[in-house]
């Protein structure tokens, strides 16, 4: 049976742009730090994969005048625990939501018995809060595996994280689809020999998006349909257990259809 192995970041909620980068920003200022990450800003930041990793290189690449503590691993490390905690507040004010479709996938699949899983570099604490908040207090257990944060030693664009779940589920790729949003998962995913569907966000419309199997802007209602950006959705308008079986008979080799 078909597995659905899910990002988080740009896939499940538009978390970026009015979540992470928000709370980047309050977790700066409360530490007295006169870094601001604009929006623009911050998807350039976004191609450095995990938010330490994220805080390290803006430091090196654009602050090379801040003086480092001595102890500069704990200091990030500190600062992006705060902003672990303003990323849960934002969420519990309500305004980082699902993105179309989200929802009514997950609880479709679940339905039928598929198996669910998410691959991501978000911390483990940020995928259980967006989770408990947008599905249910209990839908982490709903995942048969989550595969969060520094579980792995190489994040995306690497597919450390994919080998990983795919190893704890006891799957071989051709059994299970994974959807992402940027080309740093894809790459991931395709190297983890992965077919994937993308639904593109405000971050990653221009990405390319090479080797995916389907690409979107949304996985869409059935009042408010998806627009396909790469590939072939038949006669689908939204994003369904019906349309990811279809694709999952496909060929085992991940490749771009033809629109």
């Amino acid at each position: 049976m078909l597995t659905f192995i899910f990002d988080v970041d740009g896939t499940l909620a538009d978390t970026e742009r009015d979540g992470h980068r928000v709370a980047f920003n309050r977790a700066f200022r409360a530490a007295g730090l006169d870094w601001e990450w604009s929006i623009d800003h911050y998807g350039d930041l976004l191609n450095i994969a995990g938010g330490k990793e994220r805080i390290l290189h803006y430091m090196q690449s654009e602050r090379p005048d801040f003086k480092s503590p001595n102890d500069l691993k704990a200091f990030i490390a500190d600062l992006h625990a705060a902003k672990s905690q303003h990323y849960k507040a934002l969420l519990q004010e309500g305004i980082i939501p699902l993105r179309s479709g989200v929802k009514r996938l997950i609880l479709e699949a679940r339905s039928a018995g598929v198996r669910l899983a998410i691959a991501t570099t978000s911390s483990l604490d940020n995928v259980l809060a967006l989770l408990e908040t947008t599905l249910a207090p209990d839908s982490p257990t709903w995942f048969e595996t989550i595969a969060a944060g520094d579980i792995v030693d190489h994040k995306k664009p690497a597919p450390d994280v994919y080998l990983h779940v795919l190893q704890a589920m006891n799957l071989q790729p051709e059994q299970a689809l994974a959807i992402e949003d940027s080309h740093q998962g894809l790459q991931a995913a395709l190297q983890a020999q992965l077919k994937t569907v993308i639904t593109a966000n405000f971050y990653t419309r221009h990405h390319d998006f090479s080797g995916a199997t389907l690409v979107l802007d949304q996985l869409g209602e059935p009042e408010a349909p998806f627009t396909i950006l790469s590939g072939n959705a038949l006669n689908y308008r939204h994003f369904d257990l019906s349309l990811a079986n279809h694709l999952h008979s496909l060929g085992a080799c991940p490749t771009l259809m033809d629109g």
